[in-house]
């Protein structure tokens, strides 16, 4: 079994997704598209920005290797009877479905940074972009106190055994100087590839932070994943207090509910 695709069938990621599709419609907005672009969605979940994208009158392709979320994506396709959006299964190392040179635009948001083999994600996603197009990526930044996830996967971490020999954090793609080593190595000129920090926020307007802790906790796989090792060693409420008292730390919404924004790294190509 792909023990990356293992990790993102684990649980069901739309029940996270639902806390980001607020600021997902603001990342397509802020990603210049025109009627009739072609642009791939890698790593696209359930169609979070997918969806937007294609609402901004663009010819979406989104690709995930969690079939059940592409299973949920098409269903909506389906439902709202859209015509200008599809979504199929497909590992961002190795898109061997998709032919060269296709995308005016391919776009990740959080997504293909988890994918094992950066080089090789990288490779994949100027080959199927078109001479002239752009690739967009949305990645967490590794030890920022200023970005949710970030923090969140590190106190994860903390509670579970040390990775395998030869892993490769996805969180390096939060790293200016592996961006550019990563691209150049697919044939990119490192003038063109350029780094800004945003901000995306998860929001929920009935939920507190840790109703969106037990979300995780429920649903999300890396987080599935520290519940797991933490309880066999006797740790899991330590795990959840420390989980709950930073995103109440995090956490702007003064009322009760959710809005915690999260620190990220968009990195523009130019291909």
């Amino acid at each position: 079994m792909n023990a990356n695709k293992a990790l993102w069938e684990k649980g069901n990621f739309s029940e996270i997704a639902a806390y980001m599709r607020e600021s997902g419609r603001e990342v397509a907005e802020a990603l210049g598209i025109t009627p009739g672009m072609k642009v791939l969605e890698l790593g696209c979940g359930d169609g979070t920005t997918a969806f937007p994208i294609a609402g901004l009158g663009a010819d979406v392709l989104g690709v995930d290797i969690a079939s059940n979320l592409v299973t949920a994506a098409n269903e909506t396709v389906a439902k709202e009877g859209l015509t200008n959006i599809r979504f199929q299964e497909g590992d961002a190392r190795d898109l061997r479905d998709l032919e060269d040179n296709t995308f005016d635009l391919t776009h990740t948001c959080f997504g293909a940074m988890f994918a094992p083999d950066p080089f090789d994600v990288a490779r994949e996603m100027v080959r199927v972009t078109k001479p002239g197009g752009r690739i967009v990526m949305g990645n967490w930044i590794p030890g920022d106190e200023t970005s949710f996830v970030s923090l969140l996967l590190q106190i994860g971490s903390s509670f579970t055994p040390p990775p395998p020999e030869g892993f490769v954090s996805p969180m390096l793609w939060g790293v200016d100087g592996h961006i550019v080593e990563r691209f150049v190595a697919a044939g990119i000129s490192a003038e063109n590839i350029t780094t800004q920090k945003g901000v995306f926020t998860f929001y929920a307007n009935d939920k507190s932070p840790e109703d969106f802790i037990n979300a995780l906790r429920t649903w999300y796989g890396p987080t599935m994943n520290a519940y797991e090792a933490a309880r066999t060693n006797g740790k899991e409420d330590e795990l959840h207090g420390r989980l709950v008292e930073m995103a109440n730390a995090q956490n702007r919404s003064t009322d009760g509910s959710t809005s915690i924004p999260a620190t990220f790294l968009r990195v523009t190509v130019q291909v």
